[in-house]
C-alpha cells in the first residue's frame, strides 16, 4: 500500500512539473516578442493571465506586446491593470500614457507621465515619452526640456533625432541639422531601448 501511496504521488509530482507556471508562460511569451512574434506572445501571456490573474508582469509584456501590435485599446486595459495591482509602479504610468497618447489622448497622457516623472525622476524612458507627448501637444520648449534631459542620462540617435525635429519647428534650424547629424554618426545605441516592457 505505501509503494502505491508513493507512486501515486510521484506521478502526481510529474504531472505538475509538465505544467508550465505563469512564470514559465510569461517568459515563453517574452521570448516570442523578443522575436517579432506577437500572435504566439499573446496566447502565452493569455495562458499565463488564466494561470495567474494578479501577476502584474504579465499585464506589463502583455500591454506591450498590444501596443506594438497597434491594439492601444488593449494595452490601455493592461497597463490599467498594472496600475490596480500597484498604483506604485512608475512606469505603468508611462506606459499607460503611451497607450492614450498612440490614441490621440494627449492631455491625459501627459497627466499620467507626469506621475512616472514624481516617482522616478531620472528615469531616461520617463522624459523621453513626455517630450513625445509635449511635440504633440505643440509645447516645443518643454519638449526641449525634457529631450535634454535624456540626453544627459542615456544619449541615443533616436533622441537626437527627436530633438532635432523640435529644433526645427522652434526655427532654430542649424542645431537641428547638428542634431540630426549626430544621430547618423553611429557613435551610439540607434534606439534609447531596442526593447522596453513595463519594469
Amino acid at each position: 500500500m505505501k509503494k502505491i501511496s508513493i507512486l501515486v504521488a510521484l506521478l502526481g509530482l510529474a504531472a505538475c512539473q509538465t505544467l508550465p507556471t505563469s512564470s514559465e508562460w510569461l517568459a515563453r511569451g517574452d521570448g516570442y516578442f523578443k522575436d517579432g512574434n506577437m500572435v504566439k506572445a499573446l496566447q502565452a501571456y493569455n495562458k499565463a493571465v488564466k494561470l495567474n490573474p494578479e501577476n502584474i508582469d504579465v499585464y506589463a509584456s502583455r500591454g506591450a506586446a498590444f501596443f506594438f501590435a497597434g491594439d492601444y485599446a488593449a494595452a490601455q486595459e493592461d497597463f490599467m491593470e498594472v496600475l490596480k495591482i500597484n498604483p506604485y509602479k512608475s512606469d505603468g504610468y508611462t506606459a499607460l500614457a503611451s497607450a492614450l497618447a498612440a490614441q490621440g489622448d494627449y492631455e491625459n497622457a501627459l497627466m499620467l507621465v507626469n506621475k512616472s516623472v514624481i516617482l522616478t525622476p531620472n528615469k531616461a524612458e520617463t522624459f523621453f515619452t513626455r517630450g513625445g507627448i509635449n511635440y504633440m501637444l505643440g509645447q516645443y520648449d518643454q519638449a526641449l526640456q525634457d529631450y535634454n534631459v535624456v540626453l544627459q542620462l542615456r544619449p541615443a540617435a533616436d533622441v537626437y533625432n527627436a530633438r532635432g525635429a523640435v529644433y526645427l519647428k522652434l526655427g532654430r534650424e542649424a542645431e537641428a541639422q547638428q542634431d540630426f547629424e549626430m544621430a547618423k554618426s553611429g557613435t551610439l545605441p540607434a534606439k534609447l531601448n531596442d526593447y522596453t516592457m513595463v519594469d
